[in-house]
Protein backbone atom coordinates (compact mmCIF):
# COMPACT_ATOMS: atom_id res chain seq x y z
CA UNK A 1 0.00 0.00 0.00
CA UNK A 2 1.39 3.39 -1.00
CA UNK A 3 1.79 6.13 1.58
CA UNK A 4 -0.74 8.94 1.16
CA UNK A 5 0.50 12.10 -0.44
CA UNK A 6 0.57 15.43 1.40
CA UNK A 7 -2.82 16.58 0.10
CA UNK A 8 -4.46 13.33 1.20
CA UNK A 9 -2.92 13.67 4.66
CA UNK A 10 -4.22 17.26 4.96
CA UNK A 11 -7.67 16.15 3.77
CA UNK A 12 -7.77 13.29 6.29
CA UNK A 13 -6.88 15.54 9.24
CA UNK A 14 -9.38 18.16 8.08
CA UNK A 15 -12.13 15.51 7.89
CA UNK A 16 -11.54 14.86 11.60
CA UNK A 17 -12.37 18.42 12.70
CA UNK A 18 -15.62 18.05 14.65
CA UNK A 19 -18.83 19.70 13.48
CA UNK A 20 -19.06 23.19 14.99
CA UNK A 21 -15.33 23.43 15.71
CA UNK A 22 -12.47 25.05 13.82
CA UNK A 23 -8.76 24.49 13.37
CA UNK A 24 -5.97 26.44 11.75
CA UNK A 25 -3.71 25.93 8.78
CA UNK A 26 -0.73 26.12 11.12
CA UNK A 27 -2.06 23.54 13.60
CA UNK A 28 -2.58 21.06 10.76
CA UNK A 29 0.88 21.79 9.33
CA UNK A 30 2.50 21.35 12.76
CA UNK A 31 0.64 18.10 13.37
CA UNK A 32 1.72 16.64 10.04
CA UNK A 33 5.27 18.00 10.46
CA UNK A 34 5.39 18.39 6.69
CA UNK A 35 5.52 21.90 5.36
CA UNK A 36 3.90 25.15 6.31
CA UNK A 37 0.50 26.64 6.97
CA UNK A 38 0.60 28.00 3.43
CA UNK A 39 1.00 24.46 2.06
CA UNK A 40 -2.06 23.34 4.04
CA UNK A 41 -4.01 26.23 2.53
CA UNK A 42 -2.84 25.28 -0.94
CA UNK A 43 -3.91 21.66 -0.38
CA UNK A 44 -7.36 22.71 0.86
CA UNK A 45 -7.73 25.08 -2.07
CA UNK A 46 -7.37 22.00 -4.26
CA UNK A 47 -9.65 19.61 -2.36
CA UNK A 48 -12.51 20.05 -4.83
CA UNK A 49 -15.02 18.99 -2.22
CA UNK A 50 -14.27 15.30 -1.68
CA UNK A 51 -16.01 15.46 1.70
CA UNK A 52 -13.33 17.77 3.09
CA UNK A 53 -14.82 20.44 5.41
CA UNK A 54 -12.27 23.09 4.38
CA UNK A 55 -14.59 25.78 5.79
CA UNK A 56 -13.53 24.66 9.30
CA UNK A 57 -9.93 25.77 8.75
CA UNK A 58 -9.05 29.41 9.44
CA UNK A 59 -5.87 31.37 9.99
CA UNK A 60 -4.13 31.67 13.37
CA UNK A 61 -6.16 34.77 14.25
CA UNK A 62 -9.48 33.04 13.54
CA UNK A 63 -9.99 34.96 10.31
CA UNK A 64 -11.70 33.39 7.31
CA UNK A 65 -8.65 33.98 5.15
CA UNK A 66 -9.67 31.24 2.71
CA UNK A 67 -13.15 32.64 2.05
CA UNK A 68 -12.29 33.88 -1.44
CA UNK A 69 -11.43 30.35 -2.56
CA UNK A 70 -15.02 29.17 -2.12
CA UNK A 71 -17.62 29.44 -4.92
CA UNK A 72 -18.96 32.63 -3.28
CA UNK A 73 -17.18 34.98 -0.85
CA UNK A 74 -19.80 34.29 1.85
CA UNK A 75 -19.99 30.51 1.50
CA UNK A 76 -17.31 29.77 4.13
CA UNK A 77 -19.12 31.92 6.70
CA UNK A 78 -22.50 30.45 5.73
CA UNK A 79 -21.22 26.88 6.22
CA UNK A 80 -19.70 27.73 9.61
CA UNK A 81 -22.87 29.48 10.76
CA UNK A 82 -24.93 26.42 9.75
CA UNK A 83 -22.79 24.53 12.28
CA UNK A 84 -23.43 27.11 15.01
CA UNK A 85 -20.11 28.95 14.66
CA UNK A 86 -20.59 32.70 15.00
CA UNK A 87 -18.63 34.86 12.57
CA UNK A 88 -18.32 38.63 12.74
CA UNK A 89 -16.31 40.77 10.31
CA UNK A 90 -14.86 37.62 8.66
CA UNK A 91 -13.53 36.38 12.03
CA UNK A 92 -14.68 33.47 14.23
CA UNK A 93 -16.12 34.63 17.54
CA UNK A 94 -15.07 32.48 20.51
CA UNK A 95 -12.09 31.31 18.49
CA UNK A 96 -10.19 29.91 21.49
CA UNK A 97 -13.24 28.06 22.78
CA UNK A 98 -13.99 26.47 19.38
CA UNK A 99 -10.39 25.72 18.42
CA UNK A 100 -9.60 22.05 17.78
CA UNK A 101 -6.02 20.83 17.48
CA UNK A 102 -5.28 17.64 15.53
CA UNK A 103 -3.35 16.35 18.57
CA UNK A 104 -6.80 15.52 19.95
CA UNK A 105 -6.74 12.63 17.48
CA UNK A 106 -3.96 11.14 19.57
CA UNK A 107 -5.89 11.47 22.82
CA UNK A 108 -4.02 14.50 24.19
Amino acid sequence: MALPNYYEMVFEVTRQIPHGRISTYGAIADYLALGSARMVGWALNNCGGHGVPAHRVVNRKGELSGRNHFPTPTMMQDLLEQEGVKVEDDKVKDFKKLFWHPEELDGY
